[in-house]
């Protein structure tokens, strides 16, 4: 009885060596399978490009540039026609051809949601503390009848994120978003594989994301992604026409 109640202390020790037990290892591990954290933010700039598979076939080119703070504009070309969404740092700006919107606008808080999210250039878990999130390890769950490690995080603005994590790489292999907006809750699924490093970060180069009955509606390739490369200012902020308007009205930008 003695023996088998030692074997069972031996087992329930190697148990918790095999997974990180509190939210802070689990993301601490996250980060260190991503690289480091010198090396995540040794990258200033990134330049991404990748291609959707679209309806009837159709080929739609997408480019995201990122520059630290928090600066993103992400460009989407379908045959010749490119849509323009960016945040400067205080406020978000699109053109919209697609709808018949050539001229530049300012973005609603609601519609800028997604965009933050593409700000953050480390993502939610790097420095979580100072960015204002909050996260919880929920335990152990499935994906796609894997095993997956299951991180809650509660970003700022109250919006979540729930991240399912490889137990063997600890790297990101699913996320699940829900944003509350106007009483109602927004949600959908984002799936993440192919990862391959880039100057010594892990990043994934498959990504496939859609309502939670259709997760992998919407599927992007990523052909390259490039960091430090020579990216201004200018390429985020608002154009002439919406900095006037901002003036006129007075608006106080979103931060």
């Amino acid at each position: 009885m003695r023996r088998a109640v030692m074997v069972l202390v031996a087992v329930s020790c190697l148990s918790g060596f095999a997974y990180p037990q509190t939210a802070e290892e689990l993301v601490s591990k996250n980060i260190e399978a991503k690289g480091g954290i010198e090396k995540i933010k040794s990258a200033k700039t990134r330049l991404t490009t990748g291609k959707v598979k679209g309806g009837r076939g159709r080929v739609v080119v997408v480019k995201q540039m990122n520059m630290r703070p928090d600066l993103v504009r992400q460009n989407v070309t379908i045959q010749g026609m490119t849509a323009v969404q960016a945040y400067d740092g205080s406020n978000g700006w699109q053109t919209q051809p697609f709808r018949g919107r050539k001229d530049p606008e300012l973005m609603g808080e609601d519609n800028l949601r997604d965009l933050l999210l593409a700000a953050d250039f480390d993502g939610p878990l790097v420095d979580y503390a100072a960015k204002g999130n909050t996260i919880e390890y929920l335990g152990h769950d499935a994906v796609d009848g894997d095993d997956a490690l299951r991180l809650k995080v509660t970003l700022k603005n109250g919006d979540i994120i729930y991240y399912y994590l490889d137990p063997d790489t600890y790297l990101e292999i699913r996320k699940e978003i829900q944003q509350f907006i106007r009483g109602s809750v927004r949600e959908r699924v984002v799936d993440l594989g192919s990862y391959k490093p880039v100057d010594g970060v892990m990043y994934p180069f498959s990504i496939s994301e859609g309502p939670r009955n259709d997760p992998g509606a919407q599927v992007t390739t990523i052909q390259k992604i490039e960091v430090n490369v020579a990216l201004q200012d200018s390429d985020f902020a608002l154009p002439a026409s919406l900095r006037t308007e901002e003036k006129k009205s007075g608006m106080v930008g979103v931060h």
